[in-house]
């Protein structure tokens, strides 16, 4: 019996014969032609059908696994149609006169290891994006690097797996997966939480595994190989356990989000866009604290306008059926661009790659980028330099108000100026909208805490709001000097560090001295282990991703 270790992804227990998954390696061949351009047609033509397949692969997986996390497939789109991807590709062909299948090669080979070579290790983790591109169109232009999966359930091993390596296996087959290669950031461990099948990355693994009975512990980070008796009996037991925890989970819905000692706590559902409601439906949110309206512009190849904002907003509201939906408005720059932006870039030379299934990001005009790092111009500055932009997008949200319990909330703030100048815009678009005579209601105004400036003047923000709402993964990137992307250094980002829990308390007492209901939307509100020292704090709401939501209520009817 062997015990090996790695990082879990999934609580569950899988019990099966091993798989190990090996792809074939067809290193295309290097051809001499003669015929440059029909030789970059023939690139132009599978570049096409790669974009062909993978807007249907995103529509499928946006059934299977929800639109966020499906959002890696826009991504390689895009990284198809990437003009540095490209014209490496036609480089190549042209400056050597070689085939386009060793031309793609040599394009996966030079951005993966550029990407590799950074000191990013999120980085690191997109060199997996540019090679499962880069096979795509290798098969397209009919390269044998196809390989089968499993016939039978199996534990799936694998050096690494790309998504839609990921996204093409049998459900019916893959009990577990088990790669070498991956962390927490990797788009094998998003995809398997979101296909709900349990996980271990980080494993070294053998080829004479191959066949073997193992047992993958989703709890402990465990593969065990050849398990006795004893150890089938444990995890069998433990598997009840797990079973028994989920049904306990399930008879939470439609129960109140209140402790033992009768406080209650609103429980709410973040979101990115409209295909994300099924999921918080099927949650039992109490309403949405988190609709992240920048996923309107991200996906969009120009401004969207007013009637496009409003008729997406009007639907939130509208199935919502009156419980409350809060639109944090625009939240774009530094690491969230688009091309139509036109954002200046800032100095900060890193590679720069899209963030998809991460908050609200997404990918800009190319591969490798003079963009603007994580800590630039971004949120409000950019929407208060813009006030048409901004307009319309406050009147979209006010109009959608007549449709349900509506709130607006301004991200990245850091000054009581700031506000003001965002309350006079609202002001001017409802004055605008009575001109016109189009109905709205009055609405409440909210204001994100992120910044350590708006820690420091919450209780003069206080005096300008109606809510309050930390968002706790930029607050403890900007208080700790952590990149929240840096999966290498994860530990460094501790929640728990006084400063953050100080900034916290602090909030919380500001906007309470001030009368105004004080929520937190970062990742720490889904992390259990926390929920008590949140609500000792006196946090009013809650609002985390909706596969989050029962679990949570759980935590905070245990508490006294």
């Amino acid at each position: 019996m062997e015990r090996y270790q790695g990082n879990p992804v999934v609580e569950k227990i899988a019990v099966g014969k091993i798989f190990i998954y090996k792809k074939k390696k067809d290193t295309p061949y290097r051809e001499q032609i003669e015929d440059v351009v029909y030789e970059i047609s023939r690139f132009e033509e599978a570049r096409d059908k790669a974009l062909r397949e993978l807007d249907v692969l995103c529509e499928e997986a946006k059934g299977q696994i929800g639109s966020s996390n499906a959002a890696v497939f826009r991504a390689h789109r895009m990284l198809v149609q990437d003009q540095m991807y490209g014209d490496f590709i036609r480089g190549t062909i042209q400056d050597q006169k070689v085939n386009a299948e060793y031309a793609v090669a040599e394009a996966q080979a030079h951005f993966s290891q550029m990407l590799l070579g950074t000191e990013d290790a999120y980085l690191k983790e997109r060199a997996s994006d540019v090679a499962d591109v880069s096979q795509r169109m290798l098969r397209l232009l009919g390269s044998d690097i196809e390989t089968e999966g499993p016939s039978e359930p199996s534990i799936v091993v694998a050096e690494e797996l790309t998504p839609s390596e990921t996204m093409h296996f049998d459900r019916d087959t893959v009990l577990a997966l088990v790669v070498q290669q991956g962390s927490a950031n990797s788009h094998t461990a998003i995809l398997a939480e979101a296909m709900n099948i349990p996980a271990l990355l980080g494993v070294e693994i053998c080829d004479e595994w191959e066949g073997r009975t193992a047992v993958l512990d989703g709890s402990a980070g465990e593969l065990i190989l050849d398990p006795d008796g004893d150890v089938l009996a444990r995890m069998k037991e433990k598997q009840r356990e797990i079973e028994e925890r989920d049904a306990k989970l399930a008879f939470l819905r439609g129960r109140e989000t209140v402790t033992a000692g009768g406080r209650k706590i609103r429980l709410y559902a973040n979101i990115g866009e409209l295909s994300d409601m099924d999921a918080v439906l099927s949650s039992d949110a109490e309403g949405i604290g988190l609709f992240r309206s920048e996923f309107l512009y991200l996906q969009a190849e120009d401004w969207p306008t007013e009637e496009e904002q409003a008729q997406v907003y009007r639907a939130v509201a509208e199935t919502m059926r009156g419980k409350p939906v809060i639109i944090r408005t625009l939240d774009v720059g530094a690491d969230k661009q688009a091309p139509y932006f036109e954002l200046t870039s800032e100095e900060n030379e890193a590679l720069r790659y899209a963030h998809p299934e991460k908050e609200a990001t997404a990918p800009g005009p190319g591969l490798l980028t003079k963009d603007a790092p994580a800590f630039g111009y971004r949120g409000i500055q950019v929407c208060l330099d813009r006030p048409e932009m901004f307009c319309t997008q406050l009147r979209s949200i006010l109009r959608a108000s007549m449709y349900g319990t509506v709130s607006v909330m301004f991200p990245m703030i850091a000054s009581v100026e700031e506000v003001v100048a965002c309350k006079e815009l609202l002001t001017q678009a409802k004055s605008e909208l009575r001109k016109e005579g189009k109905e709205y209601r009055d609405i409440e105004v909210g204001v994100m805490i992120e910044t350590p400036a708006a820690v420091e003047v919450s209780a003069m923000l206080a005096r300008e709001v109606d809510f309050f709402c930390i968002g706790t993964n930029d607050l403890i990137q900007y208080l700790l000097g952590v990149d929240r992307q840096d999966a290498a250094h994860a530990e460094c980002a501790d929640p728990r560090h006084p400063a953050v829990t100080e900034a916290i308390r602090t909030t919380i007492e500001n906007g309470h001295a001030a009368g105004i209901w004080v929520g937190i939307c970062g990742e720490m509100a889904a992390d259990t282990t926390l929920t008590e020292m949140l609500v000792e704090m006196g946090v009013d709401e809650l609002s985390v991703s909706p596969g989050a939501v029962l679990k949570v209520r759980g935590a905070v009817r245990e508490l006294n």
